[in-house]
C-alpha cells in the first residue's frame, strides 16, 4: 500500500476499470480511493448504474461527470443507436466503437477533479496488449499524457495503467487473485449491445472477454488437478 496517497479511478463499469477499481483499493487502500465516470451519451448508461453499484458495495466516493461534447463531435457505435457495432475491426482503420479523443479527454477531466481536491494518482483501465485499434490506449499516449498534464497544471500527476501489458487471460487472473472474479464476471458492463455480465456472446468485446475468460480457467483448472 502507498503511504499518504490519494488515487482516483477513471471507472466505466467494465470489465477492465473495475479490475483497475480493486487494484488501485488493495494499493492505496479503501480509504484513499474515489472514482469517477463520465455521461457522455453512450448508448449503454447502464454501464455507469453497474459502476455506481459496485462502488456502493465496495464503500468507494464515486460521482458522475457529464460530457455531451464528446458524442456531439464524434458521432460513433456507442454513442448512436443507428450505427451498428463493427463485428470485425475494418482494414486499415480504427472500429467504429472508436470515440475519438475520449481517454484523452477523460483522463483530462479526471486531472482537474483530481488536483481541485488533492489528488495525485490517476488510474485507467487502458490496454495496449489487446489492442482494439484504439491509438489512445497506447502505452506511448499515456506517458505523454501524463507529461503534458503535469505541465498544464503544474502538479506531479501520475497515471497508473495496472492492465497496459496485460491480454484478457492475465486480467482475469489479476481479477481472481484480488478476489473479485464474480464481481468482474457478473457485475461488470463490457458488452457492445448494451448487456450486463456475460453480455450477448458475439461483439468483439464479449468475444475477446469470453476468450480471456476461457483460457484463464481452463490454465486455472489445470493447476488444481
Amino acid at each position: 500500500m502507498t503511504d499518504n496517497k490519494k488515487a482516483l479511478v477513471v471507472l466505466s463499469g467494465g470489465q477492465d476499470s473495475t479490475t483497475c477499481l480493486f487494484w488501485a483499493i488493495r494499493r492505496f487502500g479503501k480509504d484513499g480511493v474515489s472514482a469517477i465516470g463520465f455521461d457522455y451519451g453512450q448508448r449503454h448508461l447502464a454501464e455507469l448504474s453497474c459502476a455506481e453499484e459496485i462502488c456502493k458495495n465496495a464503500g468507494i466516493p464515486f460521482e458522475i461527470v457529464k460530457t455531451p461534447i464528446i458524442n456531439e463531435l464524434s458521432p460513433n457505435a456507442l454513442t448512436r443507436a443507428d450505427i451498428p457495432v463493427d463485428e470485425e475491426k475494418p482494414e486499415g482503420a480504427p472500429p467504429n466503437t472508436f470515440v475519438e479523443g475520449r481517454n484523452m479527454l477523460f483522463l483530462t477531466y479526471a486531472a482537474i477533479y483530481a488536483k481541485v481536491r488533492g489528488i495525485s494518482e490517476l488510474v485507467t483501465g487502458v490496454c495496449e496488449t489487446d489492442f482494439s485499434g484504439y491509438p489512445d490506449c497506447r502505452d506511448i499516449f499515456v506517458k505523454s499524457l501524463n507529461v503534458t498534464l503535469n505541465l498544464a497544471m503544474d502538479y506531479n500527476f501520475v497515471i497508473h495503467t495496472p492492465l497496459m501489458w496485460l491480454d484478457k487471460k492475465q486480467t482475469w487472473a489479476l481479477a481472481d487473485e484480488l478476489g473479485v472474479l464474480d464481481i468482474i464476471r457478473y457485475e461488470t458492463l463490457t458488452c457492445y449491445n448494451g448487456i450486463k455480465g456475460e453480455g450477448c456472446g458475439h461483439c468483439p468485446s464479449c468475444t475477446l472477454r469470453r476468450r480471456g475468460y476461457e483460457a484463464y480457467m481452463e490454465e486455472k483448472n489445470k493447476c488444481t488437478k
